[in-house]
């Protein structure tokens, strides 16, 4: 019995690693979008047995990762500027939420925390690592999210933002724009510190509501 559980817990190791690959792959662009998933030549590459990546393929199915057709093919899934057309003023609008939600526990120690991650963020901006620099930019709103303490708000704002992050490695790839929301950030921090509700609101707003113009403003030069 024991040999037995000692084999499972290896097994969800294999798959919860070609699950983080796989994912890091996707969103970096080594796997491309349309990109034709074989779950033999993944298992080569990664080493492992097919069942683990079959399972990380479902869970990156789950997040919209990869699309899955007729039960024949598996592909990486497609960016494209409608999707971020909708996925960005839902990001806004429950980021909104958690601020009501969270009102009331702001304090000097969250702004405090908010400033050291955003710094945090420019460095990494300027690392040129712009996978590193988008988790930054996730912890950063995270922190005011967290503070709402609903489980349900935080568990649908992390799958949609995985699909931000992609589209923002996507379209941000050749254009550096980062900082200007590292500016903005700077606006969320000082609205925070005249802990006005309603200016807080509205920077988080302009935020996201300048990052969809970026994603607009790089895909009309493309």
């Amino acid at each position: 019995m024991v040999k037995n559980e000692g084999m499972k817990i290896k097994r969800t190791f294999m798959r919860d690693e070609a699950y983080s690959i796989l994912r890091e792959w996707i969103m970096i662009g080594k796997l491309e979008p349309g990109f034709k998933l074989r779950d033999q030549e993944l298992s080569d590459m990664l080493g492992i047995s097919r069942t683990p990546v079959r399972e990380a393929l479902l869970r990156l199915e789950d997040e919209g990762l990869v699309v899955t057709y007729a039960n024949r093919w598996t592909l990486v899934a497609s960016i494209n500027l409608e999707e971020a057309e909708h996925i960005y003023p839902i990001v806004q609008s429950l980021e909104n939420l958690a601020i009501e939600q969270g009102f009331n526990y702001f304090s000097a120690e969250t702004i405090e925390k908010l400033k050291m991650q955003n710094e945090d963020f420019k460095i990494k901006i300027k690392s040129g690592d712009k996978f590193a620099a988008l988790q930054a930019d996730n912890d950063f709103h995270h922190t005011i999210v967290e503070l709402a303490a609903n489980p349900e708000l935080t568990k649908l704002l992390t799958n949609l933002k995985t699909k931000v992050q992609r589209m923002e490695i996507h379209y941000f790839s050749e254009v550096d724009n980062s900082l200007e929301s590292y500016d903005e950030h700077e606006r969320i921090i000082e609205a925070l510190k005249s802990h006005d509700k309603t200016s807080i609101k509205k920077t988080v707003s302009a935020n996201w509501e300048n990052s969809l113009q970026r994603i607009r403003q790089t895909q009309g030069s493309e």
